[in-house]
């Protein structure tokens, strides 16, 4: 593990969290580790552009996400997304960050190496590296293999090493690998919608309170 330090860099996962599950923190402990960050923030969307509306509200996808990490040092939650109207555009999410830590301090977006296939959708997704750094998160079996040729050209002008994400504030698209952990969402909200246990899926406190709540059409205790 690289040491982190005052200018190690801060990075952002954002998503629906709906709701969170492994697939989403053990790859965020690892880029947390592995990268040397300062923190790794998880920011929940409030209205995601590219999706449905989330199923859960907003109160227990934050208080889930919350419990997810409590006690996780380094990995924390940023509900700025909630504070604002309107739909969850990640420049809007960059630019507030990176007015709050400074113009110097390393800071990087994560992304799966799905979403970044999608990435010429997105809000102002050009002005993304003039706030951030991009972290693709590429698992076993989900590659970059026949981008966009626009999207091939970004990755290719501004690929860097590990390093270089510590070194400079912005600008940069790493490509990191992370352990391929094959839960969804979608597949744990399709599990408790048929009445079946998504136990061992997500966090057994996340699991506890969805069962308790009734959540996702899971039966009532």
């Amino acid at each position: 593990m690289t040491a982190v330090t005052q200018r190690s860099p801060v990075a952002v996962l954002g998503g629906t969290f709906d709701p969170v599950h492994l697939g989403h923190l053990r790859p965020a402990l690892e880029l947390l580790q592995n990268l040397g960050l300062a923190e790794l923030r998880l920011v929940p969307g409030r209205v995601p552009p590219h999706r449905p509306p989330p199923r859960a509200t907003p109160d227990h996808r934050l208080a889930w996400l919350r419990q997810a990490v409590d006690g996780v040092p380094g990995l924390h939650v940023d509900a700025c997304e909630f504070e604002r109207a309107g739909p969850s555009y990640t420049v809007e999410t960059l630019r507030r960050i990176r007015a709050e830590i400074g113009p110097e301090r390393p800071l990087a977006f994560a992304m799966g190496a799905d979403a970044f296939r999608g990435l010429m959708s997105w809000h102002q997704w050009h002005r993304l590296t003039e706030y951030a750094h991009l972290i693709v998160m590429e698992r076993a079996g989900i590659t970059l293999h026949g981008l966009p040729a626009e999207l091939a050209r970004c990755l290719s002008e501004r690929r860097i090493e590990r390093q270089a994400l510590r070194q400079r504030p912005r600008g940069g698209v790493r490509v990191e690998p992370v352990s391929p952990v094959s839960v969804s969402s979608t597949g744990v909200r399709r599990c408790m919608a048929q009445g079946l246990s998504a136990r061992f899926l997500l966090p057994d406190g996340v699991w506890q309170a969805i069962a308790g709540a009734g959540v996702y059409g899971y039966p009532q205790p």
